[in-house]
């Protein structure tokens, strides 16, 4: 498994990076507050010496380096990350900007794996099974949850490419389903506002803006963790 990956490259290169401890109230003994998987590898490729860093953190400091390490983690399926990611901005007040730095990943995968969350659950699980990948998930964003549900099960069914899906995603959003809907298209510059306030609030927006100059904007959010960070960022 992962872990004896880890152990066999521990045992031929070392423990390159050190994990982070900090001591306990005894004095006597420290607790592993970042790295517990290298140190687990580590006994099992027989090492009993390896580098560590000593840092005297808080409670609250030592549980959002967990979850950051936790988060950088190799073996997490894209929802897996974008829950953590959720943590760290909901429950440590992080930026996406400070969590993008913190996780080494960039502003814009940040935002897109937190849309993720915005998935209709069937989605959801058919991307835990790893039936759908990250690719296929973003295509589906914009359409409704169980117009997601539907492309995915096509999408699982038919074997489809990531290229092919946003053709068909095109294809819903259009109109042109079995039913020969003929909705207007959205007006591009409509389209383009809800997708840069999507980014920027980190949760699907709809814009409905009507000829006369009025209309209507909605912001969805699954918890009220969730809203919580939505309120934040509008702040």
């Amino acid at each position: 498994d992962a872990l004896n990956t880890l152990a066999d490259s521990i045992q031929t290169q070392g423990v390159v990076q050190p994990i982070l401890v900090r001591p306990v109230a005894d004095g006597n003994s420290y607790e592993i507050v970042a790295g517990e998987r290298r140190w687990r590898a580590a006994q099992i490729a027989g090492l009993h010496d390896i580098p560590v860093i000593i840092k005297d953190v808080t409670d609250h400091e030592a549980m959002c380096l967990a979850l950051i390490e936790n988060i950088q983690r190799q073996d997490l399926n894209p929802l897996e990350e974008a829950g953590g990611l959720e943590r760290l901005i909901n429950e440590f007040e992080m930026t996406h900007d400070a969590v993008a730095e913190a996780v080494g990943r960039s502003r814009p995968t940040v935002t897109n794996l937190l849309r993720l969350l915005e998935l209709d659950n069937n989605v959801k699980k058919m991307l835990e099974g790893r039936k759908l990948d990250m690719g296929h998930a973003r295509a589906l964003l914009p359409l409704t949850l169980a117009q997601q549900s539907e492309v995915a099960s096509k999408i699982v069914k038919q074997g489809l490419s990531v290229r092919a899906t946003e053709n068909l995603v095109k294809q819903y959003l259009a109109g042109y389903k079995k039913n020969n809907s003929k909705n207007s298209p959205k007006d591009p510059n409509i389209s383009r506002l809800e997708n840069d306030l999507s980014q920027r609030l980190a949760a699907k927006v709809s814009i409905a803006h009507q000829s006369t100059g009025r209309g209507k904007l909605q912001i969805n959010y699954n918890s009220l963790a969730e809203l919580e960070g939505i309120l934040k960022r509008l702040d």
